[in-house]
């Protein structure tokens, strides 16, 4: 019976497993502003987030450069295509990593989750202060 019972608890904890595992977070996400779609992938052994489309011109049409950048030498490089999210690893439930403004010109801390099959949560925090937005698969 004690050996039953302990099979029965070892197959209950592999089957919980899965569920407990951090969701991917790979793949096209368009921001909930709806003026690009930002791509998730691996950069090296972390994952990061790159500028894939814009949906509203920027300013600068799409040539569009990071003019706000607090870095002169980096006011020149084109935000198509440039990783917005750097430095992302699986932390639990969640996947933690630096998220890059354009508008702003600002770098933030940053936690991904996933929030079901269609909706990545994006929070991007400066001290103990955060800011959420949600994406959503596609484009």
């Amino acid at each position: 019976m004690k050996r039953l019972a302990i099979t029965a608890a070892a197959a209950l904890l592999v089957a919980v497993q899965p569920l407990l595992a951090v969701q991917p977070i790979t793949g096209r996400w368009v921001t909930q502003s709806r003026d690009a779609v930002v791509e998730i992938a691996p950069c090296g052994v972390k994952l990061c987030g790159r500028i894939a489309k814009f949906l509203v011109a920027p300013p600068g049409g799409a040539d569009q450069r990071d003019v706000n950048n607090s870095d002169a030498g980096k006011r020149s490089r084109k935000l198509m295509g440039m990783a917005i999210l750097t430095g992302f690893t699986a932390d639990g439930d969640v996947w933690r990593g630096q998220i890059y403004d354009p508008k702003s010109g600002k770098t933030y801390r940053s936690i991904l989750r996933r929030k079901g099959a269609s909706q990545l949560e994006v929070k991007g925090c400066l001290g103990p202060f955060c800011q959420t937005q949600k994406w959503q698969r596609g484009g």
